[in-house]
């Protein structure tokens, strides 16, 4: 009887000190990449809401979540690279901030991580990396921007701020097979019931600009409005928004980002409702959720940007009616 009792002592003991050692036994703490396209000044209000919006969930960085960033500073040819370090690495997630070129260099660093898309580029169907918004079927999810159903409202909002408008030039990279669509097809349409006159200007390498832009002038357009994806219209960003600038010309853009660095407006997602999205997705996806079960998400609040200091610096007056601000 003796014995039985030591024995089922020493059982509980020995459990007990299992019990206490996995418990003294620090938690995995899981890994988040960061790919972007951009610098670190440019990314960081992007990241920074990122950030925040996981903190709202409980991820707070160095404590129980570890973010490994890799900043590509807009030169297309770091993208392999960046995303394999990240695959080497064996991070729990890669966040991609970037456009096709930068979400293609994910998927092809990586078949098993889970991917997740912060808004840019083409439609994610019509592009390949998932089968359906609803099941995306392999390792890719996120948020997609509804570029091609924007782009009609920003010719829209465009020609509300300016009603003079007649002639439009559009720049964009040929090289992205999205905003060939998007100026070939998409943008005539919206055009047509604006009565607006499209002047499309093709950019193929960094040395086009200075070419287009002078015979840009000649042609005289009223107005401006940009394709921002792909590498090369995103490092050249600056150098655009100076020409309309300088120009005089009333631009519009699909980020808040070139408002900020003086372009006229801007119409796009809500940033930070974009950043709550991306959040909640790898919330999910940090507990246990499969990316292929998780539908892309398709933004529900916009933001209209208006740069109040350019519209006076190229003498263009904004009608009251034509009210920036969040929408939807």
């Amino acid at each position: 009887m003796g014995r039985k009792i030591l024995f089922v002592v020493l059982t509980i003991l020995f459990l007990a000190a299992v019990d206490f050692a996995q418990a003294q036994q620090p938690k995995k703490v899981p890994r988040l990449g960061y790919l972007s396209s951009q610098d670190l000044a440019t990314e960081s209000a992007r990241s920074e809401g990122i950030r925040l919006a996981l903190r709202e969930r409980g991820f707070i960085e160095g404590q129980n979540i570890a973010i490994e960033y890799r900043y590509a500073e807009r030169k297309v040819d770091r993208g392999p690279e960046l995303a394999a370090d990240l695959a080497r690495l064996k991070v729990d997630i890669i966040v991609v901030a970037g456009g096709p070129t930068w979400i293609r260099v994910a998927k092809n660093a990586t078949k098993t991580i889970p991917i997740v898309l912060t808004g840019g580029g083409r439609d994610p169907v019509e592009a390949g990396y998932v089968e359906s918004l609803a099941r995306p079927g392999g390792n890719v999810t996120g948020i997609t921007n509804l570029s091609r159903e924007l782009s009609g409202k920003r010719l829209e909002l465009l020609k509300a701020a300016v009603p003079k408008l007649a002639r439009v030039a559009v720049l964009y990279d040929p090289g992205v097979p999205g905003d060939v669509l998007q100026v070939k097809e998409v943008l005539p349409v919206a055009a047509r019931a604006l009565k607006l006159t499209l002047q499309p200007w093709e950019i193929r390498i960094a040395d086009d600009f200075d070419r287009v832009f002078a015979a840009m002038g000649k042609q005289r357009p009223d107005g401006f409005y940009v394709h921002p994806s792909g590498p090369l219209m995103t490092a050249n960003q600056k150098r655009i928004v100076g020409f309309a600038l300088k120009s005089r010309l009333p631009s519009m853009y699909f980020y808040r980002e070139a408002v900020e660095e003086g372009g006229l407006m801007s119409y796009g997602a809500d940033l930070a409702d974009s950043y709550r999205r991306v959040a909640g997705l790898v919330d999910k996806i940090l507990k246990g959720a499969k990316p292929a079960d998780l539908p892309v998400e398709q933004p529900t609040k916009f933001e209209f940007i208006i740069n109040l200091k350019t519209a006076k610096e190229i003498g263009v007056t904004i009608p009251p009616e034509v009210s920036p601000g969040r929408i939807g």
